[in-house]
């Protein structure tokens, strides 16, 4: 989802949290097999270790990893809105980001989805799914409002955090800072961090990023 603007000037450390409005986010949410695609993962990744999934959104991989003997916690400020509210937003926003899509296919690999439709049915059809889920997991602790950069877990805490079209994907509102610190925590709370962001992005084209942040990115 699109966040405000936050980073060096914000605090010392660029850890404010900011103010999150639900008219500000764009949900829009991945399946396990994608998250599986994305992020490489194995049947050991899955079941034989904690994972954290920062920024996740309403994505069903939490909901169908869980169902499968997984452990995983998601973390993002908008589970902070009950889920009816998350439902609504979804319902004001998906016809933009499908058309959206479409308008730019151009700019899109259609090797999985086909079309922007079959993407927008897949999408929706992995929010349902998060929707179900959600205040179950709320309850058990498996969806948390916890935001990059900074989480409340110990060092340590799981083997393996992820981060999906977050991180490097809205360079124009999170300063090189706010991915530095960000990545940072996700290595101190976890053992290993596996980061997907858009191939295009200028912080990674124009030779801006840093040492910390290399040797884990996807496009």
């Amino acid at each position: 989802m699109p966040p405000r603007r936050v980073g060096k000037g914000a605090t010392e450390d660029g850890r404010r949290e900011t103010e999150l409005k639900l008219e500000d986010v764009v949900p829009w949410g991945r399946s396990k097999a994608e998250y599986v695609r994305m992020f490489a993962l194995t049947e050991r990744d899955l079941l034989l270790g904690r994972i954290l999934d920062c920024a996740g959104g309403p994505a069903s991989f939490n909901a169908e990893a869980t169902g499968e003997g997984a452990s995983v916690v998601s973390c993002d400020p908008v589970y902070r809105f009950a889920a009816e509210e998350i439902a609504g937003r979804i319902e004001e926003t998906r016809e933009t980001i499908v058309a959206g899509a479409k308008a730019n296919r151009e700019r899109y690999v259609w090797d999985e989805m086909g079309s922007a439709k079959r993407m927008g049915e897949v999408r929706m059809a992995a929010m349902r799914r998060f929707l179900e889920d959600f205040p179950r997991g709320l309850a058990e602790g498996r969806y948390l409002a916890d935001g990059l950069p900074a989480l409340r877990f110990a060092a340590g805490e799981f083997d393996l955090a992820l981060c999906s079209h977050f991180l490097f994907t809205y360079s124009g509102l999170l300063t090189m800072d706010f991915h530095v610190v960000a990545i940072e925590e996700m290595c101190r709370v976890a053992k290993e961090a596996r980061v997907v962001r858009a191939a295009s992005n200028p912080l990674v084209q124009e030779g801006g990023l840093p040492e910390a942040c290399r040797g884990g990115e996807k496009s």
